[in-house]
């Protein structure tokens, strides 16, 4: 079961990524490397309620 997911950055605390994941393979909160446009550069993303 896929489920549409917001990812927010953990230093500046913008949510602009969306992506789905399986939960039944990840049940827990996933950490992504994105890039940032207030940062201009890659930072962690991580899984948030929305």
């Amino acid at each position: 079961m896929r489920v549409n997911i917001l990812l927010e950055c953990t230093e500046t605390k913008e949510r602009i990524y969306l992506t789905s994941k399986n939960k039944r393979n990840n049940p827990d909160r996933i950490e992504l490397k994105k890039y940032s446009p207030k940062a201009r550069k890659r930072m962690l993303f991580r899984e948030v309620k929305k």
